[in-house]
């Protein structure tokens, strides 16, 4: 057996009792406690920026295809859906979905509020199940095969606002020449929290735009597309843009809505900082420890030596000591860590504010990859910092060792 490691099992803190055995103690509670809230800091930044960002992607797209127009409108200039675009899509395998879209600014009026409104016309190809999510009330729309539903979706604080309720009949005012207005019926309520979905969308039927537009039948202010993996966005846009029309542009969801997507990087900084700090202390600590364990030892130092122990040796056995700290830190730390994130991502038992938050519960994200880089930079680390206390055995004196008190 390894003497170093024979030793260093002897005087763990199973055999030993008293101020070694709070020491370790304390020694594997610091170091739990810093991944495991390290852990912890890393499934909840992941769970937010995906919840936002699926959120926002979920709305629009994670592109949108549109014309080229010089003006600034709200509206969106037609093409046609026989557009080369359509074809050529095909030959992109990472894209999942596209749906057709069009914007038209109305005011929408109860029977007490008039609010303005942008009124989003969604056609067959719009993904029911994936919005169902954002549904709080009613149903979805449903789409005739031929002519047009008269229903709309509204959002809840837009409902508020004009203290409407599904089922009620309201009348949409659509600013052209001539003025048109339609008498629609709310069928549904959703939320996403997200003001700037929130505050001005109302869902409807596209056919509706199309017959207040004149357009054909074939005509779309717009497409939205979605892609398999949205953190490859950068990669796939000058894939996706190659194969548009010569008229036809292609806008980033990231881009579009850059001070939501530019807020949810800074969150990354702070989740750094914060996670450097606490691996800092509990890394310190580890280190501080072993070399009060070490200044506990003096006797035993010096006695091994006078018998012949090299210094390389006794440095081992502090050094296996601190690796097993280290790996019942590491164990109990993501015990703790993984623990409280199933027990929250199961349970929901930590809820959040709506209005601060744009959601109603801590969300968890399972990024296993972080997790263990997250460990082994940690046992790196700690490993390396071990080396520093033990190099102080080098200057022990056997002889004032044996007699120190």
């Amino acid at each position: 057996m390894n003497l170093s490691y024979f030793i260093a099992k002897r005087i763990s803190f199973k055999q030993t009792g008293g101020f070694s055995g709070t020491i370790h103690r304390i020694a594997v509670g610091s170091l739990a406690l810093g991944l495991g809230v390290s852990i912890l800091a890393f499934m909840v930044l992941g769970g937010f920026q995906g919840s936002i960002s699926d959120r926002v992607f979920g709305f629009t797209g994670h592109y949108q295809v549109q014309r080229f127009q010089m003006s600034n409108a709200f509206e969106e200039a037609p093409f046609s859906l026989n557009s080369e675009f359509i074809q050529n899509s095909k030959k992109l395998p990472f894209l999942k979905r596209i749906q057709s879209f069009a914007h038209k600014a109305a005011l929408i009026k109860g029977d007490q509020e008039v609010e303005g409104i942008l009124m989003k016309g969604v056609g067959k190809d719009f993904d029911t199940l994936a919005f169902s999510r954002y549904l709080v009330e009613g149903r979805m729309l449903h789409l005739p095969d031929s002519g047009v539903s008269n229903e709309i979706m509204l959002s809840k604080l837009v409902a508020n606002k004009l203290w409407l309720k599904v089922g009620d009949k309201v009348t949409l005012y659509f600013v052209q020449d001539p003025p048109r207005f339609r008498r629609v019926e709310v069928v549904g309520i959703f939320e996403t929290y997200l003001e700037n979905f929130d505050e001005k969308i109302v869902v409807g039927e596209l056919q509706t735009i199309r017959n207040l537009n004149g357009w054909t039948p074939d005509q779309v202010g717009g497409l939205e597309l979605f892609v398999d993996d949205p953190k490859k966005n950068a990669s796939y846009f000058s894939l996706i843009e190659n194969e548009l029309d010569l008229n036809l542009k292609l806008i980033d969801s990231r881009e579009r809505f850059l001070e939501i997507f530019d807020w949810l990087t800074l969150l990354d900084t702070n989740v750094v900082v914060f996670i450097s700090l606490i691996g800092f202390v509990a890394i310190f600590n580890m280190g501080a420890i072993l070399f009060i364990l070490i200044m506990e030892r003096t006797q035993m130092i010096g006695l091994l030596k006078a018998l012949g122990a090299r210094n390389g040796q006794i440095r081992l056995i502090f050094f296996w000591n601190g690796m097993k700290i280290l790996g019942k830190g590491l164990l109990l730390g993501n015990l703790f860590g993984l623990g409280i994130g199933f027990l929250q991502d199961q349970f929901k038992l930590v809820p959040l504010e709506a209005a601060s938050y744009y959601m109603t519960y801590v969300p968890i994200e399972w990024n296993w990859p972080m997790f263990i880089w997250l460990n082994l930079g940690i046992a790196l680390l700690t490993s390396l910092v071990l080396w520093i206390p033990v190099m102080v055995i080098s200057r022990i004196d056997p002889i004032k060792s044996i007699r120190f008190d």
